[in-house]
């Protein structure tokens, strides 16, 4: 009898270790295939396409620039005497900024300013009193020699007439016709010296005077620029933005001593292709993304440049925007944004939908009716910054992955934890 339930015993032991094994392994089993289905559920976020109007907007890195900017340079090399602003300082137009020492250069001009008062005294004096006067005498020979030839031609044709009557020698008639010669050539010289003043002497005469005075001029006008090359005046209106030198320290001719710059409005200046440029205007509306400031900043299309840059084969598009207040500085570095096209019916999805393939092919994944990914490849067309069109391969009835689609495999279970609108009705 103990020997048979001693057998009972250990056989109902054995069984019951069984059993606790085999309830052991079921559930580790049963909670491996329910991890297994765990990792292999991925939540994403999805969206339903969006139909409505979309406008393209081309954006670009740029870095502001002033309106105008002027780097002065003195053309003289001399110590600065004293400057007249600092950085910072607004200033307009011909505005006196700095002078450089010149004293010597005064005095060069003060000089050549005597000398050129001389000349002008003698060609004053040589066209308005000697050739005046050497004109008058040739014309008053000419006059008196005239008279004599018209006397000397009387006496002559009175003794002639005599000589015939005989009541004068011949020497006598021979002696009027020597005095007549004489007044002939005597006339003769008188005229051609008086038609020489007109025809040579005179203009010869004031031509020297002229250049003489002209010389003199050339002179004094060189010494007056080198002393107003040593005052430095702005060329533009604007704000002082750099100022290296000191008052007694030496500017250096051809080097910056005074920038200027106009920032009153600021541009933006952009390279894009030649295809994306030709779809642009003069005037189209852009905005500008300055670092610091929260909203965009309203610009305009200002200049398309007409010639392609040669380096990059990109044209050149200048942005402007208004800076009156001065709130923006030049050389901040910015994102530009220019509208460009509009399509009023579009198939759109957000930007962060896309998925671009190594080879540069775009496509999205859908989530099909069994909860899982699929991709389906796409053409995509405008692009606003924040949707981009799509042109072909959806018709807005799909539900799109627009957040965890990249490294998403075809099959993938997923778990859409935001749905469209349309869904949610």
């Amino acid at each position: 009898m103990s020997t048979k339930t001693s057998i009972n015993a250990k056989v109902l032991r054995d069984a019951l270790i069984g059993g606790v094994l085999l309830c052991s392994f079921g559930l580790q089993a049963c909670k491996k295939q329910a991890d297994e289905e765990a990792q292999a559920l991925v939540t994403v976020q999805a969206e339903r396409p969006e139909m409505g109007e979309i406008s393209e907007h081309i954006m670009a890195d740029a870095v502001f620039s002033p309106l105008a900017q002027a780097a002065i340079s003195p053309k003289i090399s001399a110590p600065v005497k004293e400057f007249y602003v600092q950085r910072g300082s607004k200033v307009k137009a011909g505005q006196l900024l700095a002078v450089l020492e010149n004293r010597d250069l005064t005095a060069q001009a003060l000089d050549n300013r005597g000398q050129f008062t001389a000349a002008q005294a003698t060609y004053d004096m040589q066209t308005k009193a000697q050739v005046q006067e050497d004109y008058a005498k040739a014309e008053l020979d000419v006059a008196q020699a005239k008279a004599q030839l018209h006397l000397q031609s009387e006496i002559a044709a009175s003794r002639q007439r005599l000589f015939r009557e005989g009541a004068i020698a011949g020497r006598d008639y021979d002696t009027a016709v020597a005095a007549l010669a004489q007044a002939q050539a005597a006339y003769g010289v008188a005229q051609n010296h008086l038609d020489s003043l007109k025809r040579v002497s005179r203009e010869a005469t004031l031509q020297l005077a002229h250049g003489q005075l002209s010389s003199a001029k050339g002179k004094y006008e060189a010494a007056e620029a080198q002393v107003s090359y040593s005052q430095i005046r702005s060329p533009i209106s604007g704000v002082v933005t750099d100022r290296p030198l000191f008052a007694g320290e030496t500017a250096t001719s051809g080097t910056t001593l005074v920038t200027v710059m106009d920032t009153s409005a600021l541009f933006a200046k952009v390279h894009l292709s030649q295809t994306v440029a030709q779809r642009l205007s003069l005037g189209d509306e852009a905005s500008v993304t300055v670092p610091g400031v929260d909203t965009a900043v309203p610009a305009k299309v200002s200049l398309i440049s007409p010639a392609l840059d040669p380096g990059s084969a990109t044209v050149e598009i200048w942005l402007r925007v208004d800076n009156a207040a001065g709130k923006y500085k030049a050389g901040t570095p910015v994102r530009t944004s220019i509208l460009g096209r509009t399509v009023p019916k579009a198939v759109k999805v957000p930007a962060s939908a896309i998925v671009t393939a190594e080879d540069g092919s775009k496509s999205v994944m859908v989530v099909n009716a069994d909860g899982t990914a699929h991709k389906m490849s796409v053409q995509i067309g405008i692009n606003d910054g924040e949707d981009v069109q799509i042109a072909e391969g959806l018709n807005g009835s799909e539900t799109v992955i627009t957040t965890g689609a990249y490294g998403l495999d075809e099959g993938t279970k997923v778990k859409v934890s935001k749905v469209s609108e349309e869904d949610e009705k």
